[in-house]
């Protein structure tokens, strides 16, 4: 009876419905706070290799610099063609990885809820991500298997899906520079046009003929009117208090830049701003001058082409004619059209919405740009041989036997 009481009371029409308790809702905030901080966590590694990727191209020239110069020296001895071409190997292992395992994995395991029926918690979560990865894994290579089928269906084009580690994965990377390339020719041209206005934001420019105490007395005019106006309007005009207050914080904005630009030094109006663009301007024009020259000898020279070039090995010759001073002036250059391929990448409409922004950057775009930077920079190397830097030849002799080599199911590779 008591039991039916309870009953009849709980399905009342006057009866509370049963509220979740609080070390529920604080139990999903620390699962929630551990599934973001893993994926900040994987996402920071995936910068650090982009960031490794871009600085051993500097590295390699850098070093074959010093063993140009001190070919003898003990002390430099471990400074050789096979550290570098390990550390590039490393490098192509851990972009691979990154891309196609550990990003992923983030974006899947920020998603995930655990299947339904089990409980709740990380391992349900990391369950449910292992499972999507490895349908997602399975789904492509059907869709390659069936691809591949469809357009050369032989014995031997089959039997070479079965030879993933061996022979496509090392391609891998090579896919991942060509997607790199094709978004570097849409994000380079726009980044080195706008790095003239990028900088032109963040340096002080010269005062010349201005008043910049009148503009600020405007200034502070117009920010006081605004703010008179905002608070004598009623909460129920919700539509003109929202463009009162977005136009209040355009002049604050404004305000901000002219008192900068008022306590900004001498030097620094008048030295630092043309000196920057001067600097950008002959960049420019050495890059764009650099793309003519390579393209000239491609049309001319047969033996220019990525085919018939056998660059010198590391220590052997100078990548420059004009020796270290050369060498450096490319390290600058591919520097500068790193930073421009990111700025131009962020220029563009499709992608302007991934600029993230401090304190209101969610866990989601926060991969998106990381995967962005790890294929820009996974491309730097090719661009670099469009530009006709870097033609160091980093295998070793060993090596070159055997990179090209016939496998078991008939198939010639060459890697």
């Amino acid at each position: 009876m008591k039991e039916d009481g309870r009953a009849g009371r709980g399905v009342g029409a006057g009866a509370a419905l049963p509220q979740p308790s609080a070390g529920v809702h604080d139990e999903q905030e620390d699962e929630d706070a551990i599934v973001n901080r893993i994926s900040l966590f994987l996402s920071t590694f995936t910068l650090a290799v982009s960031a490794g990727a871009v600085l051993l191209l500097p590295f390699s020239i850098i070093s074959n610099e010093i063993l140009l110069s001190f070919p003898q020296n003990y002390y430099i001895q471990w400074l050789n063609g096979s550290l570098i071409h390990g550390l590039w190997n490393l490098a192509s292992l851990f972009s691979n990885l990154c891309l196609f395992v550990l990003m992923p994995f983030a974006f899947f395991f920020l998603e995930s809820e655990g299947f339904a029926g089990l409980k709740k918690g990380i391992r349900a979560r990391i369950l449910e991500t292992l499972v999507m990865l490895i349908l997602l894994a399975l789904l492509i290579l059907g869709i390659v298997w069936v691809a591949l089928a469809l357009i050369d269906n032989d014995a031997a084009s089959m039997e070479s899906l079965y030879d993933l580690w061996e022979f496509y994965l090392p391609y891998l990377y090579s896919c991942i520079s060509l997607m790199g390339c094709l978004l570097l020719l849409l994000c380079t041209p726009v980044g080195l046009s706008r790095m003239f206005t990028v900088m032109g934001q963040l340096l002080v420019k010269p005062t010349i003929l201005e008043d910049l105490d009148e503009q600020i007395y405007i200034i502070t005019l117009e920010e006081e009117a605004l703010q008179r106006r905002l608070n004598g309007l009623s909460s129920s005009v919700e539509h003109n208090i929202t463009e009162l207050e977005q136009e209040l914080d355009n002049v604050k904005t404004l305000k901000i830049k002219l008192e900068r630009r008022k306590k900004a030094s001498a030097w620094e109006r008048n030295l630092v701003y043309p000196a920057v663009m001067v600097l950008l301007l002959i960049e420019t024009s050495i890059s764009v001058l650099l793309v003519a020259c390579n393209i000239l000898c491609l049309l001319v020279d047969e033996t220019a082409m990525p085919k018939g070039t056998r660059g010198p090995g590391i220590g052997n010759a100078s990548l420059s004619a004009f020796g270290f001073v050369g060498a450096a002036l490319e390290i600058i250059l591919i520097f500068y059209l790193m930073v421009s391929s990111v700025v131009g990448f962020y220029s563009l409409r499709f992608f302007g919405n991934f600029i993230p922004k401090k304190d209101d950057t969610t866990m989601t775009k926060i991969i998106g740009n990381c995967v962005s930077i790890l294929v820009l920079s996974s491309a730097l190397p090719v661009m670099s041989r469009t530009l006709g830097l870097h033609k160091l030849h980093l295998s070793d002799t060993s090596r070159d036997s055997e990179t090209t080599k016939p496998s078991a199911n008939g198939h010639q590779k060459a890697l």
